[in-house]
């Protein structure tokens, strides 16, 4: 008996090491993944706030992205959708939080008047199909990366049509040659992370019974939420808050419009199935994103005040899934 618990504590440890080592590729992949591509977005003369939308967005939604994409191919679905609808509450209720307790953020009338309203609509659309369909299917998918085209396409719109003087200082300068190394040296990273992180939580989540859904809402979500949180805080110090908003909205669009969009045109995720039933996880959802437009909205700012009812709430939502 001693034995077998010795053994299943030593397989215990090395799985939460794969998990540790896994978010540390994924962290550090996606850093460089943003700081090359940010170069060559500054070099191209492209607003901060499109930078913080778009690139640093994507990078760090890339370890979202390896994540569910490689645990739908390990038939781990609870996993896929847990972790991005887990990341997209994290990313409003924690890190923004966070980030405006640390200092107040100004908001751009164009992300409450366009990004905003997108974010909110994605995720509504997400919990619509997901309940009437009972799963994201890949017609879905398909619907969803045309929804995620067109937006990019409003904003190289935007991008042309706006001013860009002053923009891009708190891009880090990389010498030309090593910009190709960062990107592809950092999306390597990610797919390699993303690998070991969820081949060391699905292993948790047998060895102690915990569902799919709970492990990627909380310990998954967390580990692919890092990145986010290290450039909203940092820019935010920085007083680069177009970056540090720019980059959550941006990132829970991407989230749902290009990770779960990719994810289901590859293989049907359940959303309402046993043990993967995302119903009230996905309104929570919703009401995190309500939540930040509606702070945001009066003055343009998001204070510490609404910093701390954004932690209050995650506190409740993460109380419930202990409970639950």
């Amino acid at each position: 008996m001693n034995f077998k618990k010795r053994e299943l504590s030593m397989k215990t440890a090395f799985d939460i090491l794969k998990i540790i080592i896994g978010f540390v590729l994924l962290i550090k992949g996606a850093d460089y993944f943003v700081d090359g591509a940010s170069a060559v977005a500054k070099k191209l003369g492209v607003p901060e706030l499109v930078i913080g939308l778009t690139i640093v967005a994507f990078g760090t939604s890339a370890p979202e992205a390896a994540v569910s994409i490689s645990a739908a191919l390990k038939g781990n679905n609870g996993i896929s959708i847990g972790n991005v609808v887990g990341s997209n509450i994290m990313n409003i209720l924690v890190i923004l939080g966070l980030t405006a307790v640390i200092k107040t953020l100004t908001v751009k009338k164009s992300v409450i008047r366009i990004d905003l309203p997108v974010m909110v609509t994605a995720t509504i659309a997400m919990i619509l199909w997901g309940m009437l369909g009972g799963k994201l299917s890949r017609i879905t998918g398909i619907i969803f990366l045309l929804a995620l085209f067109t937006y990019l396409v409003y904003l190289v719109w935007y991008s042309r049509n706006t001013e860009t003087d002053g923009e891009g200082e708190g891009v880090r300068d990389i010498k030309n040659w090593l910009m190709p190394i960062f990107i592809i040296g950092g999306v390597a990273a990610v797919i390699l992370g993303s690998n070991v992180a969820v081949d060391g939580a699905s292993s948790i989540a047998k060895t102690f019974g915990v569902s799919d859904r709970v492990i990627g809402l909380t310990i998954i979500a967390f580990g692919t939420s890092l990145p986010e949180l290290v450039t909203s805080v940092t820019a935010a110090i920085k007083g680069h808050t177009d970056i540090a908003i720019g980059n959550i909205v941006g990132s829970n669009i991407f989230n749902i419009l290009f990770i779960l969009g990719m994810t289901s045109t590859i293989i049907d995720l359940p959303y309402l199935a046993e043990g993967a039933n995302f119903i009230i996880d996905g309104f929570v959802m919703l009401g995190a994103a309500l939540l930040l437009y509606f702070l945001v909205l009066p003055k343009k700012k998001l204070n510490r005040a609404g910093g701390i009812v954004m932690l209050l709430a995650y506190t409740g939502y993460f109380l419930y899934l202990l409970l639950v």
